[in-house]
C-alpha cells in the first residue's frame, strides 16, 4: 500500500484505523534519502499532536574500533555530539515543523539496532530512507530498509 505526504514512499505493515501513532522513529545517516525521509516524517508529525519522535543514528562498530568495545551508555556519552552534529539537518526539518524531536545514537549493526531500539523505545512506527537510487537498488529498496521491514513488527514507511 502506498501513500506521500511531498514525497514518493512505499509503507508496509499499516495502522489500524483505531490505535493512533505514539512514538515515531526516524533513522538517520544523513544521506540525501534519510533528509528526505525526515522532511516526510516532519510533516507526518506535525499532523498528530503529542507525537514523540525519535532519531537514531547508527555508528559502524569498525569506526569506531580504535575505542575497542563500548557499551551502549558509553556510545551516547563519546559519540553523541558527533550523532548530534550528523543529525543536525533532520533536527531543523523537525524545528521547522514545529516538532521537537529526541536525539539517540548506537553502534553495531544498522537494521538489528534499528529493530532493537524499536523493540526497547516502544516506537509504533518507523519512516526511513531507501537511500539506494539505482536500478538494482530500487528493486532491492535497500538492504538496511528490507532487513529492518523484515524484522520489527510496526508500520515502516520507505521514502525514496
Amino acid at each position: 500500500m502506498s501513500g506521500a505526504i511531498g514525497s514518493l514512499c512505499f509503507t508496509a505493515k499499516l495502522r489500524s484505523p483505531g490505535n493512533p501513532m505514539k512514538h515515531l522513529l526516524l533513522p538517520f545517516d544523513g544521506s540525501p534519502s534519510a533528509t528526505r525521509a525526515a522532511r516526510h516524517a516532519a510533516e507526518l508529525a506535525a499532523l498528530i499532536p503529542g507525537l514523540r519522535v525519535s532519531l537514531l543514528h547508527v555508528f559502524d562498530p569498525v569506526t569506531l574500533a580504535p575505542h575497542g568495545a563500548l557499551v551502549r551508555h558509553e556510545v551516547e556519552s563519546r559519540y553523541g555530539a558527533a550523532a548530534a552534529a550528523l543529525m543536525a539537518p533532520a533536527v531543523q526539518v523537525f524545528e521547522s515543523a514545529g516538532v521537537s524531536v529526541e536525539l539517540h545514537c548506537r553502534a553495531g549493526a544498522s537494521a538489528s539496532e534499528i529493530a532493537q531500539y524499536i523493540h526497547e523505545a516502544g516506537c509504533d512506527a518507523v519512516v526511513m530512507g531507501t537511500r539506494g537510487m539505482g536500478p538494482l537498488a530500487a528493486i532491492l529498496i535497500g538492504s538496511v530498509a528490507t532487513r529492518v521491514l523484515q524484522t520489527v513488527d510496526v508500520p515502516v514507511t520507505l521514502v525514496k
